[in-house]
């Protein structure tokens, strides 16, 4: 019968823990691949190995049978790769996809640490908008990428999980804006030039954000750089939509009051579905 391990592992944490959630967290996957695997297990095996209801989760006699074998089978890898990891340094090569933004705003102190603790690694990130950062992941140039969602661009074939939210924000000179005193609706946000990035994900949601209220968009200036928005920003040419983890650059400028709050946005870390051991380890920063 053709089903591959990886199927099993994903039964073998959904039957540990009774449930979907918790194997997601444990598997780095989101809980909807954890669900397609495990109907597509039942598939295959023709049974069903699970009682799912609003409450909880059961498994059948037939889960549990499967599951007798299926454990011991599990912690007999889990121990070879335990013994592996104590007697050899990590080696090899991990691929990062990443736009400047979240590489340098987030991403560095995962880099620097994982450096200090794996030398030998060899750290390759490769810099792209988060559209871009979507085909290498397609193209199968990176192990794994951390992309802004929404993004339209990502297959979801992808396993993918959030590792950060975020809220955008409006910053502005407060010598040539001086509106730190009101709250601005979109409409009148119109009246003022806007800075914002070109052909992205933080730019489709800039531009829906305005469509879903019949208002178009029209921005002053369209860059690749958040830093180079700040930049003009800070000489006064315009308001620009950032987000606000950037906030540490901007103690010159303010944030604009908006009457409506924006809703929130994550940073999303989708992967190759088999990741060599140097990419399994960093991933596990994120769950530490």
């Amino acid at each position: 019968m053709d089903i591959s391990l990886e199927l099993y592992k994903v039964f073998y944490y959904v039957a540990s823990s009774l449930s979907f959630s918790e194997a997601s967290k444990q598997l780095y996957i989101s809980q909807s691949a954890v669900s397609q695997s495990i109907k597509t297990l039942e598939k295959k095996l023709g049974r069903t190995l699970f009682i799912r209801n609003t409450k909880r989760v059961l498994l059948t006699a037939e889960g549990e049978m499967l599951l007798s074998h299926i454990e011991p089978a599990i912690h007999l890898i889990q121990k070879g790769e335990t013994l592996l990891s104590e007697n050899t340094t990590l080696q090899g090569q991990l691929r990062i996809g990443a736009s400047d933004t979240i590489c340098r705003y987030f991403l560095i102190p995962y880099l620097q640490r994982f450096h200090k603790e794996h030398p030998d690694v060899r750290i390759r990130v490769t810099n792209q908008t988060s559209i871009g950062c979507a085909q290498l992941l397609r193209d199968g140039q990176v192990d794994f990428i951390v992309t802004n969602s929404p993004n339209s661009h990502l297959s979801p074939a992808y396993p993918a999980f959030p590792i950060f939210q975020f809220q955008d924000v409006f910053v502005a000179n407060p010598s040539a804006f001086p509106l730190q005193e009101r709250a601005l609706t979109f409409q009148e946000l119109m009246d003022y030039p806007i800075l914002m990035l070109s052909r992205s994900t933080t730019s489709e949601y800039l531009y829906s954000l305005f469509s879903n209220r019949r208002l178009k968009l029209i921005p002053e200036v369209e860059l690749s750089s958040n830093d180079l928005l700040i930049d003009l920003a800070r000489i006064g040419l315009g308001i620009a939509f950032v987000p606000d983890y950037m906030l540490t650059e901007m103690r010159d400028l303010f944030c604009l009051s908006l009457q409506e709050k924006l809703p929130p946005r994550q940073l999303l870390l989708a992967r190759q579905e088999l990741l060599a051991p140097a990419a399994q380890k960093f991933l596990e920063y994120f769950h530490s």
